[in-house]
């Protein structure tokens, strides 16, 4: 997905941030509260959920729901990524 076409799909989200994270970085198991829609921008990242592993690339976008636990940790290069989020009314 292009990030024009990320912009477009979230347009009715709160806002819209760009995350950098650094190399070899790990953020153990928490939640956030707000939903999201991720696009991923550079690097590469590995989210886990409900136990289960995805690695992400640029392009590759993922989503959470409210409060969603999950894990995240990033590669070599550390990962950056647009984060569309949209709070609990």
């Amino acid at each position: 997905m292009t990030e024009s076409d990320f912009r477009a799909q979230t347009a009715d989200f709160d806002d819209v941030v760009t995350r950098d994270w650094p190399a070899n970085h790990i953020i153990p198991d928490h939640s956030h509260p707000f939903a999201l829609k991720a696009l991923v921008t550079s690097g590469q990242m590995w989210l886990t959920v409900n136990g289960v592993e995805q690695a992400l690339e640029p392009g590759d976008v993922f989503e959470l729901s409210h409060s969603q636990p999950h894990a995240e940790r990033y590669g070599p290069t550390g990962a950056s990524y647009l984060v569309a989020r949209r709070h609990q009314p």
